[in-house]
């Protein structure tokens, strides 16, 4: 079977697995549930903003994927890759954080994340995880013996062929965040340079470096509009569009 067909569902035709994001963001929650639902057979069924909800909602949904924040409201997303309710559940951990220290990835792969992704998310990055999350479930539903070869590729599945994530110098969270919004939240159109440095309140240049940005991470796509006279206009537009309002608890 090829990799299409299980990343489409095909593996269990109709039958998406089901997901918990765990993220104390409504907007990034919003934006990761849309970007899941709508590239994958995968089903968000809980959107939980503190560790309390998320304990709650795993003992309610147990669900096969679990999106985890690390820095919550009331606690580290880490105590729950080290506690026993996920250890008790047949679930895999996307572990998408701000915590770039090594400690937190090195306790997260110890617990058993089944991959570690720092913030702002490359939406690249994100759907080369979802994929090889996807194809891990589909060799552990089809493959009944096991040698040498099956194993190596249950446990290796690669992280390869993606490039890596652009450098985050000089993006500065809360205005990646307004120039994201100016996509996700205005009109579904074109939008010129000089719009979104309107709307946002920000020079031109630094509106091209956060636009540029969101291109690289698969956020908006750039199109180029050619007239008559002078250079060519750089248009963006984004890429996927859900609904625009985030789940809320």
């Amino acid at each position: 079977m090829n990799n299409s067909n299980i990343l489409n569902g095909s593996i269990n035709q109709g039958s998406a697995l089901d997901v918990v994001i765990v993220e104390d963001e409504p907007y990034l929650a919003g934006l990761h549930r849309d970007f899941i639902e709508q590239n994958f057979n995968l089903r968000v069924v809980s959107i939980a903003a503190t560790l309390a909800q998320a304990k709650t909602q795993l003992q309610l949904y147990r669900p096969r994927l679990v999106l985890l924040d690390n820095y919550l409201p009331d606690g580290q997303g880490i105590e729950l890759i080290d506690g026993a309710l996920l250890k008790s559940l047949d679930c895999s951990v996307i572990f998408i954080t701000a915590a770039s220290d090594m400690h937190t990835c090195s306790q997260a792969m110890r617990g058993g994340a089944f991959d570690y992704i720092i913030k702002p998310v490359s939406f690249q990055r994100l759907r080369n995880s979802l994929e090889r999350f996807l194809q891990l479930v589909h060799q552990l539903r089809h493959v009944k013996v096991l040698d040498q070869q099956a194993l190596d590729r249950l446990y290796n599945l690669p992280a390869t062929d993606v490039p890596a994530p652009p450098a985050t110098k000089g993006i500065e969270p809360n205005t990646l965040e307004l120039v994201q919004r100016v996509f996700s939240e205005g009109e579904d159109r074109n939008w010129s340079v000089d719009e979104v440095v309107e709307h946002v309140g920000i020079s031109k240049t630094t509106g091209r470096r956060y636009l540029e940005y969101c291109v690289e991470i698969g956020f908006i796509a750039v199109e180029m509009q050619y007239g008559n006279i002078g250079h060519p206009r750089r248009l963006y537009r984004l890429i996927f569009r859900g609904d625009q309002t985030p789940l809320k608890d």
